[in-house]
């Protein structure tokens, strides 16, 4: 087959591509999710089936993601329609390109909602609002945040109009120079507040609550839970790993690069974990707060502890430029297709689909003040929409393109990608990508819809 080439130019080298591919799987999940629900869940016990969920069902999906993008050289749309073409199949494929493309647009609206609040809360820590305060105040400033829709307006569009800059300047000039900056400044960001926990936390129970393993709470219902999370947390699914994969090099190892993407990804998680349980438990704080954890209760610790307003004012920097590098992978596949569909420029094309987003983000504004009455299924319009993106749209594009990877996709095409040969690497992961990850994503999806109960099966 003659090798295509992408209309959006290449990453320059490996090291971009695992940088860009960590920046879009590296996100606010990975800062406040992961830690919350593996203490929650077991500690080192949730972490060890976390990770044997991560090699054995996301890993060979995020290569499946990969191969497919590079086979096709186009916006995941064209690549799933003209690779299935290719491959014998129907061009109804695209329609797993199109899902994917949407589910980034829905995700990216309220996902530049709650970074804004991370960029807020940069002025709060930087402006040192948090020196002495207690509860009452911390909970005026987030319940005031959340009551006031200009606000969340003006931070939402702030964060929209960051995103779209760094789209519009295309592959390497834009993704590239991005990733390389923020990525690298989030890993030492990471290490700095790890080295503040360790010297004025408690450590060791924070490390304890993650790590320390209790299979007593390692139930059925935790396992779903970690199954989940490695597969979110990598952000496959949603066609943004395969609009990346589609400017990878020929000559550079997929298999490689999957490894050292997840192995980067899992590693923040749990630094993540690292650095902010030696701050809860030191504060005698509740470390199942959630979300609440980030805004309401941090900034208690932050604003009575010693180097509370430093350490507060890079927390929120480490917090927007995870969120940041991830909302990059969130728009690109809208951009790409609407360049090489409509022949729009990548600044024109970033910016009507970066509209398009923001005016979608007004939705979750509103969920939070002057529409907080209005439920649909009995959720608010943010809550639908994270459940119809992250809890079956996603699910559903993951399992179509293992599937389509290990199924559609004949064994010549796949060993050519992935060069692996066809020895015991390439049976294992072909055995992993038709068997193993689609019934384990089916598992997800029917336990996140509810089905599972419906029929009758309980995971206690």
């Amino acid at each position: 087959m003659a090798k295509r080439t992408s209309l959006h130019g290449l990453w320059s080298s490996r090291m971009a591509f695992i940088l860009a591919v960590s920046g879009s799987a590296v996100g606010l999940g990975n800062i406040w999710k992961f830690p919350y629900v593996a203490g929650a869940n077991g500690g080192g016990a949730f972490v060890l089936f976390y990770l044997l969920c991560v090699a054995l069902i996301g890993l060979p999906i995020m290569m499946a993601e990969i191969l497919i993008g590079r086979r096709g050289r186009r916006n995941p749309v064209a690549t799933m329609r003209i690779v299935g073409e290719e491959e014998g199949s129907r061009p109804s494929w695209a329609l797993v390109g199109i899902m994917g493309v949407i589910a980034g647009i829905i995700i990216l609206s309220f996902y530049s909602v709650i970074a804004g609040w991370s960029l807020s809360y940069i002025a709060h820590a930087a402006l040192n609002r948090f020196e002495g305060a207690d509860a009452d105040l911390v909970n005026g400033l987030f319940g005031g945040m959340l009551g006031n829709w200009k606000v969340l307006a003006f931070w939402h569009t702030l964060f929209m109009i960051i995103t779209v800059w760094v789209v519009a300047r295309g592959v390497e000039r834009g993704l590239e120079r991005a990733v390389r900056f923020l990525m690298p400044s989030l890993a030492v960001l990471m290490v700095a507040l790890l080295g503040y926990a360790i010297i004025n936390g408690d450590f060791r129970a924070g490390a304890a609550f993650l790590l320390e393993p209790d299979f007593s709470k390692l139930t059925g219902e935790a396992m779903l839970a970690a199954l989940g999370q490695a597969f979110f947390s990598l952000s496959i699914g949603m066609g943004a790993i395969m609009a990346y994969g589609a400017y990878l090099p020929e000559g550079t190892s997929i298999t490689n690069t999957s490894i050292s993407v997840v192995i980067a990804d899992t590693a923040m998680a749990l630094l993540a974990g690292l650095a902010i349980f030696p701050i809860v438990f030191a504060h005698a704080m509740d470390p199942a707060a959630g979300p609440g954890l980030i805004f309401q209760t941090l900034p208690l610790a932050f604003g009575n502890m010693v180097g509370g307003h430093l350490f507060g004012t890079l927390f929120f920097v480490l917090l927007t430029f995870a969120a940041w590098t991830s909302s990059i992978g969130l728009i690109e596949p809208a951009v790409a297709w609407s360049v090489e569909t409509h022949g729009r420029s990548r600044a024109a094309a970033a910016t009507v689909i970066g509209v398009i987003i923001w005016a979608l983000g007004f939705l979750t504004i509103l969920s939070f003040n002057e529409f907080e009455h209005i439920k649909l299924f009995g959720r608010t319009l943010f809550e639908n929409l994270d459940h119809l993106s992250s809890n079956i749209m996603l699910p559903l594009g993951g399992l179509f393109i293992t599937v389509f990877a290990g199924w559609v996709m004949c064994k010549n095409s796949t060993a050519e990608e992935l060069d692996l040969g066809t020895g015991t690497a390439y049976r294992l992961w072909r055995f992993l990508a038709r068997w193993v990850a689609p019934a384990a994503v089916l598992l997800v999806f029917l336990h996140a819809t509810g089905l599972l109960h419906f029929f009758g099966i309980t995971t206690s």
